[in-house]
């Protein structure tokens, strides 16, 4: 993941999903069902998407214990 910034994995286990069915649902937490979803609709723009589509890939290549060791360091 060249070029990640470091702050979006810290944002992925403290913000809110601000829309739609999981709304206040940390990012991280999101069901990989919603993920896909989202995908296949596309992504929206902005931060929002830039969220969800590095939380989809994280999820599809199993890497979900990198959010747990970060959430733990930032709880």
């Amino acid at each position: 993941m060249e070029g990640l910034n470091p702050q979006l994995l810290i944002d992925l286990v403290t913000k809110p999903m601000p829309f739609g069915k999981f709304k206040g649902t940390l990012y991280y937490r999101l069901p990989v069902y919603y993920l896909e979803w989202l995908k296949r609709k596309g992504f929206p723009p902005g931060q929002t998407g830039v969220l969800l589509a590095t939380l989809y890939e994280i999820k599809l290549n199993g890497l979900d214990f990198l959010l747990e060791k970060i959430k733990s360091q930032h709880a």
